[in-house]
């Protein structure tokens, strides 16, 4: 059975920008992985750090569930996604046990250093898969597969310094969009603290109205997510493009995009 797993910085980052990708490859019979980096202890204004862990792990277990994807859990705090060695050994090892054929990841470019890292950990961590010289935690052997790397789209769809990002290709969420609304609303005790500490109004309205712009910028879909795909050196033969291959009309190349490439 193919897999893919979706790699994030904190509970409810998936939900946001990768869960509909995540529920098309399920509809495929693919078996779907979920993991974030980070406990999200920084997520509150009320409780300290242990009991905002503890909320936050129940609240991505129970969005997982929803999901119908395999939970796997954080391996550090808010802030301290650091692109760090000891990180890379413990991701990898994720790595190594999933042998996910994709790895749906951040923007390399985003509004916070913890989407950013998670990003470059991801992609390293995917490339050092097959490097029996790299010691894991915990030890596991060296897996060969071939995999295929997708970047999602940023907050706010621009990078840090305000400049829009546009897709590479787009995948049709609207028939998905209930199932992925569903999993974001299961991260109850994030509405406030978004709405108070970054302005974001609804929580759960920011994310339709970023599906539903991503959605027409595609052209075609009402709701949709964005991917740019990661170079295949030291990951995969130069064609492979699962999610093209995998979702047929569910997924629309931006020609704009691959145009511009060279």
């Amino acid at each position: 059975m193919p897999r893919a797993i979706a790699i994030a910085a904190h509970p409810d980052d998936i939900e946001f920008v990768m869960a509909g990708t995540l529920l098309r490859l399920k509809e495929c019979g693919w078996d779907i992985h979920y993991m974030n980096l980070s406990s999200g202890n920084c997520g509150s204004l009320e409780t300290d750090a242990q009991e905002t862990r503890i909320v936050r792990a129940k609240e991505a277990r129970a969005a997982a569930k929803i999901l119908g994807a395999r939970f796997h859990s954080p391996i550090c705090d808010d802030l301290e996604v650091i692109y760090s060695v000891a990180l890379l050994r413990k991701l990898t090892a994720v790595i190594r046990e999933v042998m996910p054929d994709v790895v749906l990841t951040h923007s390399p470019q985003d509004y916070m250093e913890d989407h950013m890292n998670a990003s470059r950990l991801a992609v390293t961590a995917a490339f050092a898969r097959g490097m029996p010289n790299f010691r894991v935690e915990p030890p596991s052997p060296p897996a060969s597969h071939e995999v295929t790397v997708y970047h999602a789209m940023p907050h706010g769809l621009r990078d840090g310094l305000r400049r829009r990002v546009d897709a590479g290709a787009w995948v049709d969420t609207t028939p998905v969009h209930e199932v992925k609304r569903e999993s974001l609303a299961a991260h109850r005790s994030q509405k406030d603290w978004l709405d108070k500490s970054q302005g974001m109004d609804s929580y759960l309205i920011s994310m339709d109205e970023m599906s539903a712009e991503v959605g027409k910028q595609s052209g075609k879909f009402a709701h949709a997510e964005g991917w740019r795909r990661h170079s295949h050196l030291g990951f995969s033969t130069k064609e492979k493009d699962p999610l093209k291959e995998v979702l047929g009309d569910a997924f629309l190349v931006n020609q704009a995009y691959e145009d511009g490439l060279g």
